[in-house]
């Protein structure tokens, strides 16, 4: 159990941080741009995002706070799906019920 445990830790730190490199070296794939402004998103807003995301790769992986990791994680995630929803983005929302 152990073991999926850690496996599990590791694929969330692997995506956050790579979410966080993305965001915070402003290399981000055309589409993952395109599905910010999508759902009413600037520019200016992916910087913030990825200081969260990193603050979730480091959260995650002490397991004093790893309860407040991926609560911030979640948070996060219901965040985007909820502004996907306030556009009409249906696709965009549906996209995130997996990792959330």
């Amino acid at each position: 159990m152990k073991i999926i445990s850690g496996i599990l830790i590791a694929i969330t730190v692997f995506l956050n941080a790579k979410h966080a490199w993305s965001a915070l070296t402003m290399s981000m794939k055309p589409e993952e741009t395109k599905m910010l402004s999508d759902i009413g998103l600037s520019q200016g807003f992916v910087f913030p995002i990825g200081i969260v995301s990193l603050a979730i790769c480091l959260l995650v992986l002490f397991p004093q706070t790893y309860f407040a990791g991926n609560l911030l994680n979640a948070v996060t995630i219901l965040l985007i799906m909820a502004m996907a929803l306030n556009t009409n983005n249906i696709k965009t929302a549906l996209i995130e019920i997996p990792f959330y």
